[in-house]
């Protein structure tokens, strides 16, 4: 099939395009057409449904720029994720993120309260054991966030701190070093993204990922910030998270705290947060259980068997008071 796309205006097919047609080459790449740039149209050649949704993405793009003086690769991404919704009708009970095959749906009903909870409060902390979803959920959100608009950027955050080593005493620059700690995170957004957009993204900073360390005096607008592994945050670090909070932002903050690597006799951040903020009005906390692991079988039954007799780490902690987990709201209640 071949369309031809009239431009409105063609003294700015340069802000359309982008530098070099980044953008014409953007949409011909992810939409699998070809497209060609005559004086004043654009001819799009391809399969039917293809060509129409280039062409639809041409002219969202055209109105977007009635409004806003420059286009970016982000925007494109966004106007080629919304046609794509509206052709295909998704299930309200779904989050849907860039990848197509990628539709996001709660399993259980602590899943489902979770999702409900972060759309509805800037202020979320969940606490669970492994397998429950609580990252590649907050991250699902996220993305659609930014898929549909309603955020610029996502922050994603982790203390780095791990039994037996330091963050400074792994080899490589920055990035080098944060990487096996962030590598959860990455995997469930390789999971909601091609990886050219997940690149794109973070070149971009439209994603970045951070250690907690680093989070110090900086105001995040605009943005949905999830911090992972919570657990392994002092009172000290999660306060200062927790006032990084900007306008039009929401917070995710995710643990699980029968797995803390702090040192012995030191609290752990969220543990603290969720006793102080307990019933603070528009934050939302909530404890997902074994009830809710969707990860193999027998992971359920690991779990509910090392929370009868939890270890201690090291055989350090062996003598010391155990730490004591808030009594937390059940997420079916």
């Amino acid at each position: 099939m071949e369309l031809s796309v009239t431009l409105r205006e063609p003294q700015r097919r340069t802000e359309l395009f982008g530098p070099r047609d980044r953008y014409l080459r953007q949409i011909r790449d992810t939409l699998g057409v070809r497209l060609h740039a005559r004086n004043t149209t654009v001819q799009i050649v391809g399969e039917a449904p293809k060509v129409a949704r280039a062409a639809a993405v041409l002219e969202s793009l055209q109105e977007m720029l009635r409004h806003r003086d420059y286009l970016d690769e982000h925007a494109v991404d966004v106007v080629m994720a919304e046609i794509e919704e509206q052709e295909d009708g998704g299930d309200p009970q779904a989050i849907t993120v860039f990848s197509r095959e990628a539709l996001i749906s709660p399993k259980t009903d602590g899943q489902r309260h979770y999702i409900v909870a972060m759309f509805k409060h800037d202020l979320v902390f969940c606490l669970g054991p492994a397998g429950t979803g609580k990252t590649y959920l907050a991250v699902a959100v996220a993305i659609h966030l930014l898929k549909i608009g309603h955020c610029k950027r996502i922050v994603l955050v982790r203390p780095a701190v791990e039994a037996g080593e330091r963050l400074g005493f792994l080899p490589g620059d920055l990035q080098q070093k944060v990487n096996p700690y962030l590598r959860p995170i990455f995997d469930a957004m390789h999971d909601m993204m091609t990886f050219d957009q997940l690149k794109r993204f973070l070149v971009n900073d439209v994603i970045e990922v951070i250690p907690l360390a680093f989070m110090r005096g900086r105001t995040l607008n605009n943005a949905v910030i999830i911090l992972d592994e919570a657990q392994n945050s002092t009172p000290a670090q999660m306060l200062m998270f927790l006032t990084r909070l900007g306008h039009h932002s929401k917070m995710i903050v995710t643990g699980d705290d029968s797995q803390v690597d702090l040192e012995p006799n030191q609290m752990s951040g969220i543990i603290d947060a969720v006793q102080r903020l307990r019933g603070c009005t528009g934050i939302e906390i909530l404890r997902l259980t074994e009830l809710d692991i969707v990860r193999h079988r027998l992971v359920q039954q690991v779990v509910a068997r090392y929370a009868k007799d939890p270890p201690s780490p090291e055989g350090a902690r062996n003598s010391d008071q155990p730490r004591q987990k808030p009594p937390l709201p059940d997420s079916r209640e």
